[in-house]
């Protein structure tokens, strides 16, 4: 029989010893995939944890420590922030982080004075579903890239077959933990996996440890830090690249905020308020950006520790933001991330970019959304071949808006004009268990 008793409640504080071991289970649980991300873009790993950690207390005191959420690097921002970093290096990519955060905390004023249901309207699951596609599916050949060793600079594959062995023997890794593993080591499948990829990788010759002996055991983070490391620019092509997806990634946080209610048996959306948990989100986010972080986000990996254990204490997740903190100013932490062979990150992304997309195929599903309606069909038709085939539009001589943002834009503007509308919700299943968790609870 399942467990489902709660052992510590969100304001419990438990003893020492119980206390670093539960923080030190949302530290690996979230380890994965936040250093991934600023990896895979060319930000510091470093700052991604501190960034990290910092947020994450941030959130914790803008939902007035009622919420147990991890928030951590966010993967629908890789190709954006992957632009950003070519069009501006990482000063450019903290413009358009900043951006994002600020449409978040527009957003959460907007529904703490009007309600959630425009943002509704704006981002049905016909619009959101083909989106989320587009970041996984506008990814894959990154992936691929990075699995079979692609050298930007002879414009070939080096070593293909090696590198694709490592990369599939690391997904496999991944697989196998993700489908046989059971308990807490299956909310950590990309840590496992980037662990045995990079044993195998060591065996094979192609991990060049030689940084880590170098590195300090103590070393300050290279932050990123406007008015003190650089100047800031205002790029409106980075703010058009970033911005969009902060859009998306507001349905997957209400998602994450419906998901995280029933694990712990509370109504997050009506208590601390959807408001406060985006603008949490907003405030992370925006912490990333004056210190050289990739944009944040709550993490499904630390929702799975919390229905795993059902401890629910903001302190054990506060602890385990203080310990991600102090692995940023580990020097041979990040030269260890460093070291990490390009095959097996390409490995580990194959699944990951794959179950983005996927994630949003399984909106539309889970949404009912009916592809037989014309207007579903060429909204979502739209969405993903522009997004995928890397449309973009030129506005004067300064200003481009490409890919993901040019898709999630044209959806929004087809899902606005064409007739119809009620059919862009299919069953409306997820915004139903929304407006359901937003009333008064009469009993209480």
């Amino acid at each position: 029989m399942e467990d489902t008793q709660v052992k510590l409640k969100k304001n419990d504080i438990p003893k020492w010893n119980k206390w670093l071991i539960l923080s030190m289970q949302h530290l690996f649980a979230m380890f994965g995939a936040t250093i991934l991300v600023p990896a895979l873009t060319g930000l510091s790993p470093a700052v991604a944890l501190l960034s990290s950690g910092l947020g994450t207390l941030v959130y914790l005191i803008i939902t007035k420590g009622q919420i147990p959420a991890y928030l951590g690097s966010s993967f629908a921002f890789i190709m954006p922030v992957t632009s950003a970093m070519a069009l501006g290096g990482p000063e450019g990519v903290m413009i358009g982080t900043f951006a994002a955060g600020v449409v978040y905390s527009i957003t959460a004023l907007l529904i703490k004075k009007t309600g959630v249901q425009w943002l509704m309207n704006l981002l049905p699951p016909v619009v959101t579903g083909p989106v989320i596609m587009v970041i996984g599916l506008g990814l894959a050949g990154t992936a691929v890239e990075m699995a079979m060793n692609f050298d930007d600079q002879s414009g070939q594959y080096v070593q293909p077959a090696l590198h694709f062995s490592i990369a599939l023997a690391t997904l496999a890794i991944t697989i196998l933990v993700s489908v046989f593993i059971r308990g807490f080591l299956n909310l950590i499948p990309i840590l496992i996996g980037l662990t045995g990829g990079y044993a195998i990788a060591l065996q094979a010759g192609i991990v060049d440890m030689s940084g880590i002996a170098r590195a300090a055991w103590f070393r300050v983070p290279d932050l990123v830090v406007p008015f003190i490391g650089f100047e800031p620019q205002w790029s409106w092509n980075i703010i058009f690249l970033m911005t969009p997806i902060a859009i998306v990634t507001l349905a997957e946080h209400i998602g994450d905020q419906l998901v995280l209610s029933k694990v712990a048996g509370e109504n997050y959306v009506k208590k601390p308020g959807l408001h406060r948990s985006i603008m949490g989100d907003g405030a992370a986010t925006i912490v990333a950006s004056l210190i050289g972080g990739p944009p944040n986000t709550t993490y499904g990996e630390n929702i799975g520790v919390l229905a795993i254990t059902r401890v629910f204490s903001v302190y054990v997740i506060g602890g385990a933001a203080v310990l991600a903190i102090i692995f940023g100013f580990i020097g041979k932490v990040e030269a260890l991330i460093a070291s990490i062979p390009g095959a097996v990150m390409g490995g580990v992304s194959i699944l990951l970019f794959g179950i983005i997309a996927s994630s949003g195929l399984r909106m539309l599903i889970d949404n009912k959304i009916d592809l037989g309606v014309r207007r579903n069909l060429i909204i979502v038709s739209v969405i993903l071949v522009i997004g995928i085939g890397g449309a973009f539009i030129e506005i004067g001589e300064n200003l481009e808006i490409s890919g993901m943002a040019l898709a999630a834009i044209t959806g929004i503007i087809l899902n606005a004009v064409l007739p119809g509308k009620q059919y862009g919700f299919g069953n409306g299943a997820m915004f139903e268990s929304l407006e359901e968790s937003m009333k008064e609870d009469d009993a209480a």
